[in-house]
């Protein structure tokens, strides 16, 4: 690329600064190690400023011009380019998927069992975290969050992928809940894997045998924990995993009620 359009600016302090030929203070600064440097200078409530814009040629003169567009944008709303490229920076430094999930995390496990605590974390910081975790989330897109799915996929882990991709979706969720994020990249990949064959497990559908299976837990006499547990599944039709982890603070007996959480049901 010739730079016929541009004068350069010397890195000498008392040297006179060029611009390119529009006269709208974007010029290419050379160090003396030969370093190219887009600048713009530009003024902003009385003071005069500069605003870096990248190095050339890896900036094209395009690129800089774009982006000369874009600072001119905001000091027309009032808004000073360089504080509002700071802050842009730090809101991406605190809006990467890690911190989001740590956030959402953080907020909820109040409502979750330490089971379930530990679960989800294993599943972030073994399989999210190494690949998304300092992406900020508003850049993660459908083939991105595929592409870390279909490794777990790969190694023949298919609830796993299920489950990975569901944690992913509610970190997602409360990225959009609260104004982090526009949309859920996991809601798109539904249907995307492989799901393991359904078994169909064998169910007694006799009344007769029915009632067999009810005297045989009201005879039996093993651990007594066991034993109440045999006694309440018929009563309620919860999932065994369901009735083992219930925990006090689920149950309103005044009301004989048993509220489970959302997040301990399939």
């Amino acid at each position: 690329m010739k730079l016929t359009a541009l004068e350069i600016k010397s890195a000498k302090p008392k040297a006179k600064p060029y611009r390119l030929a529009d006269g709208e203070g974007l010029y290419l600064e050379i160090s003396p190690a030969g370093g190219k440097h887009w600048r713009l200078k530009y003024r902003f409530d009385g003071k005069e400023k500069r605003l870096a814009l990248g190095a050339f040629p890896e900036t094209s003169l395009a690129d800089a011009r774009k982006a000369k567009m874009e600072a001119r944008e905001a000091l027309a709303k009032g808004i000073d380019p360089g504080i509002q490229r700071k802050v842009d920076k730090a809101r991406r430094s605190a809006d990467t998927f890690e911190a989001l999930a740590t956030e959402w995390a953080e907020k909820y496990q109040a409502e979750w069992s330490p089971n379930y605590m530990a679960e989800t974390q294993r599943r972030l910081k073994r399989e999210l975290f190494p690949h998304l975790g300092d992406r900020p989330v508003v850049e993660i897109s459908p083939p991105e969050l595929l592409a870390v799915l279909r490794r777990i996929e790969a190694r023949g882990a298919l609830d796993l992928v299920r489950d990975v991709r569901s944690v992913a979706s509610r970190v997602f969720r409360y990225a959009v809940a609260t104004g982090r994020a526009e949309r859920d990249p996991a809601a798109d990949l539904l249907g995307a894997f492989k799901t393991r064959p359904v078994k169909h497990h064998a169910a007694i559908t006799d009344p007769q045998r029915v009632g067999e299976l009810l005297r045989a837990i009201d005879g039996y006499q093993g651990d007594i924990v066991t034993r109440l547990a045999f006694r309440l599944a018929p009563l309620v039709f919860v999932r065994p995993g369901e009735l083992r982890q219930a925990e006090w603070q689920e149950f309103n007996l005044a009301a004989a009620e048993w509220r489970i959480p959302a997040e301990k049901m399939k």
